[in-house]
This record gives C-alpha cells, sequence and structure tokens, in this order.
C-alpha cells in the first residue's frame, strides 16, 4: 500500500507541475498565472476537487507518443464560489501551449455535462493556441463536441469565459456561445485567423492586440462583457460577478443580506435631472442610488455607451438595470446600444432575473450610417427581448421618452408590470420643436406663434399626466422614492406567472 500512495503522490506531483518549472518561469514572466494558479484564486480556498488529472494524448503521430503530460493542457474539476458550487476548466499554456487534442476535449465535455447535469454555472478560463495540429480532425471533432453542448447549455446555466492569455481558431466559437466574455488587458486575445494569415491573404499588417485584444472587443467589436488589468482583478471580479447569478434557470435568484434602508428617501435625486431638457447627466448615479449599498456590476462599460447595462440587488435580490445614459448622445437608441440591451435583457429573462430599466431617449439615432447598418433589425431585438420577456419588469421614465424608443424601452405596452414616471418625464412622439415644426409648418417663418406653439405642445403633450390618464403609466412619482417604490413594486411581483405560448423556439430578428 505504501508504494501505492507513493506512486500516486508522484503522479500528482508530476500533474501539478504542468509544462515544468521553465515553462511556468515563462508564464509568470509574461504576468500571467498557471491554470490551477487561476482555480485557486477564483475558488473558495480548498474547494476545488479536480478531475481527470492523470489523462495524457493517445496521438502517436509526428512522434507524440514520445512527449506526454498528465492533464493533457487542461485542468478540470469543480468547487465553491462562496459556498455556492461552480465547474470549471482552465487551459494550462504550459503544456502544448494549452491546444486541443481528442482527451483534452473530452475532459472539457465531461464538466459541460455535469454542470448541465447538476444544474450549476461553469467558468471556463482560457490561454491556449487553438486546436493540436497533429490530431488532425480528431481535434476538431472535439471542437464540435463542445460548441454543441454549450448550445444545449445555453439558457439553461450560466456560462462564463475568461480569456486570460491567447484565443484562437476553432477556440473562440465555445466563448462565443456563452453567455458572458471577460478578457485581461495586454495578455489575452481572440480572433479567428492570426496576424499572420491576415498578412498573407489581406496583406494588412496587424499586431495581436491591435487584431483581438481586449481594447478592440471591448469597445468595437463587443465581443467581450469587460476587461481587467491583470489575472488576480478579472478572477476576483468573476467571484463577484457569480454571487449576482442563480444556479440555473429553475434556481431562486441569489439573495443575501443589506443594510440600505429602501424605505429612506434620496433627496439628491429631485435635482438629477437638469431644468434645461438639453443638458445631460449621469443616469449612472440613479442606478447606484436605488441598488443596495451602490453595488452594481457593469456589462459591456466601454461599448455603446449611450445604454447602461448591468447588475444590482434590490433588498437583496439580484435585478438587472437597463438605462440609457444622457451623457453619451443624449442617450439616443441607435444600433449598438440596441443589441447590448437585448442581448443582455434576454439573459435575464432566461435565469428569472427582474429587470429595472430607466428611461431618458430622445429617439433612435438617424442617419444613412444607422440605417444601412441595419437599424430597424437592430432596434427590433431590443424590442423582441423586452416583448417576450416574461419576468417582473418595472420601468421609470425620468426625462425623454419620444416616438417608438418610448416604445422600446419597456413600455406598458410590452407587458411592462409596474411604469412609473418623474414629473420631469416628457412622453411623446417627438420633441416640442420638432413637432411644432411639422404641425405648424404653415407659421414656421413667425417667431412668436412658433414660440407660443411650442409652449402650448409642451404644456399639453410633454408631461406624465398625458400618459398617466390613460393609464400607460401607473403612477407619475417623486425622485427621492424611487428606490422605495422600484423595491416595493419588485417585492408584489414576486409571485408573477406569466408564460408565453409554445413554440419550439422564437425567430428573433437577428
Amino acid at each position: 500500500m505504501k508504494e501505492v500512495l507513493k506512486e500516486l503522490e508522484r503522479r500528482r506531483s508530476a500533474a501539478r507541475a504542468g509544462g515544468g518549472k521553465k515553462r511556468i518561469d515563462h508564464q509568470h514572466a509574461k504576468g500571467k498565472l498557471t491554470a490551477r494558479e487561476r482555480l485557486e484564486v477564483f475558488l473558495d480556498e480548498g474547494s476545488f476537487e479536480e478531475f481527470d488529472m492523470f489523462v495524457e494524448h493517445r496521438s502517436t503521430d509526428f512522434g507524440m507518443e514520445k512527449t506526454k503530460f498528465y492533464s493533457d493542457g487542461v485542468v478540470t474539476g469543480w468547487g465553491t464560489v462562496n459556498g455556492r458550487t461552480v465547474f470549471v476548466f482552465a487551459k494550462d499554456f504550459t503544456v502544448f501551449g494549452g491546444s486541443l487534442s481528442e482527451a483534452h476535449a473530452e475532459k472539457v465535455m465531461k464538466i459541460q455535462d455535469m454542470a448541465l447535469k447538476n444544474r450549476a454555472p461553469i467558468v471556463g478560463f482560457y490561454d491556449a493556441g487553438g486546436a493540436r495540429i497533429q490530431e488532425g480532425v480528431a481535434a476538431l471533432g472535439g471542437y464540435a463536441e463542445i460548441f454543441q453542448r454549450n448550445v444545449l447549455a445555453s439558457g439553461v446555466i450560466p456560462q462564463i469565459s475568461v480569456i486570460m492569455g491567447p484565443c484562437a481558431g476553432g477556440d473562440v466559437y465555445s466563448p462565443a456561445m456563452t453567455d458572458f466574455i471577460f478578457m485581461v488587458r495586454g495578455t489575452s486575445y481572440m480572433f479567428v485567423t492570426g496576424p499572420d494569415v491576415v498578412k498573407t491573404v489581406t496583406n494588412e499588417t496587424v499586431t495581436a492586440e491591435e487584431l483581438g485584444g481586449a481594447h478592440i472587443h471591448t469597445t468595437k467589436s463587443s465581443i467581450a462583457d469587460g476587461a481587467y488589468d491583470n489575472d488576480i482583478e478579472a478572477l476576483l471580479q468573476m467571484r463577484r460577478l457569480i454571487d449576482f447569478l442563480p444556479a440555473s434557470n429553475t434556481s431562486e435568484i441569489p439573495e443575501i443580506d443589506f443594510h440600505d434602508d429602501v424605505e429612506e428617501p434620496d433627496h439628491s435625486l429631485d435635482r438629477l435631472v437638469p431644468a434645461n431638457a438639453n443638458k445631460p447627466y449621469d443616469i449612472r448615479e440613479l442606478i447606484l442610488k436605488t441598488a443596495d449599498e451602490g453595488d452594481f456590476f457593469e456589462i459591456q462599460e466601454g461599448f455603446a455607451k449611450n445604454i447602461v447595462t448591468g447588475f444590482g440587488r434590490i433588498e437583496g435580490r439580484t435585478v438587472g438595470f437597463v438605462a440609457n445614459q444622457p451623457m453619451v448622445l443624449a442617450g439616443v437608441l441607435d444600433a449598438d446600444a440596441s443589441r447590448k440591451a437585448a442581448r443582455f435583457v434576454r439573459f435575464c429573462d432566461c435565469f428569472n432575473i427582474p429587470l429595472v430599466t430607466f428611461v431618458d431617449v430622445p429617439g433612435f439615432l438617424p442617419g444613412t450610417g444607422q440605417e444601412y447598418g441595419g437599424l430597424i433589425k437592430h432596434g427590433a431585438k431590443l424590442l423582441f427581448a423586452y416583448g417576450e420577456a416574461t419576468v417582473p419588469k418595472v420601468t421609470v421614465i425620468t426625462r425623454k421618452a419620444f416616438g417608438g424608443a418610448y416604445d422600446v424601452m419597456a413600455s406598458k405596452h410590452l407587458r411592462g408590470d409596474i411604469n412609473y414616471a418623474w414629473p420631469t418625464a416628457q412622453i411623446a412622439v417627438m420633441g416640442a420643436k420638432g413637432a411644432v415644426e411639422i404641425i405648424f409648418r404653415k407659421d414656421i417663418e413667425d417667431a412668436e406663434k412658433i414660440a407660443a406653439h411650442t409652449r402650448m405642445y409642451e404644456d399639453r403633450f410633454l408631461s406624465p399626466f398625458v400618459a398617466a390618464e390613460r393609464g400607460y403609466v401607473d403612477e407619475v412619482i417623486t425622485p427621492h422614492s424611487t428606490r422605495r417604490r422600484v423595491a416595493r413594486a419588485l417585492r408584489m411581483l414576486r409571485g408573477k406567472d406569466l408564460s408565453n405560448p409554445w413554440k419550439k423556439h422564437d425567430n428573433i430578428p437577428l
């Protein structure tokens, strides 16, 4: 027995050593942690249970049978984050560059199956060079098996991808089908084809960072939902994100202790909206003053900044916030903002996370760039997402809600449950100036008449009471009572029971 135990420990030590000290030192020199170090930071201390530690590849081509490492380039298992079960896999760049072989893929597939069967989140940490070329189609088959499991798990359990090094070729498509992707600035990048191939095919000279670095994917492509300065920060933020998410689509949303009194009015909100209707203000202030302890985990902060999305808590329970941002493009809806918000709304609906929407939107962005870029379909995505959502939906119109954008932003007509408006709300087909110039075009040369018409239009139509008269707004509330009113609405809606007509699946306007 003693000899067997010694052999077990020898093998374990060899597996934990990955590709060896030299490669580990090289990993550290790049400012990156190893796969196992990442799991130690991410998971609760001592909670990690590793599976398939002794798996090796089975390839015999190109002399591969002479080079084998335990774990075969990926560390898999489960552990806990603040006591809640999470399944994990972490690519090990020190072993064959983290490349995917048939055996490597089987390890990932096993963890995916276990996560789905046990209804718990799965988090993948990527630091790899794509498929293992020596294995050919066997590696490609492994990718496809992983992709299929991503599809089946979508909307059932949260799937999170953290890119902490290279992620190229077939490796990028699994993260692309997960719910969230996060990156590390300076050390991570994602692309289908690398700089060398791009140079050969298109004659473009581009670096890995310029082609698929964190800045590109958080500000231009919208592939990534956020980026962090180093591995440690990324891992700690992922622990924070997990705390907001339910374990599955049939699990209760997390609930923790809170300390902010929901009954306490915040009179600073009475001064949030400027007297000048064209002057901006930061909608994040309202989010932070509505959420418990001002704790807000923003999603896609660097992309489509004219809309804000993210998670917070009200009375200890997770909610999803969506808010137009007057500080950027006056909070107008464009193609990017619509796509960003639609995806977030659909995630929340998948996992029964209530939606709180703050509205200050002057309409959709005009112009050929938007129309040629498919604004109609992109705008319809957000409309579709809100319309199909069956979770509790609480909406507060703070200022402008003009045109079709009023409809789209969780209006009563899209089955909004509770729709509030501040006294500063302006709900109309369009702003007073544009409306008057159309309705009274014959008086366009008479400044006094136009001014009088404008005042009349503002008094008659740019008022929350017109919508309240028709029941489109449930109540006109004081700004300082927003947290209390939203909290009470969500409390009342906890027992909401709404289902859509049976269908195999919808056909959202992609």
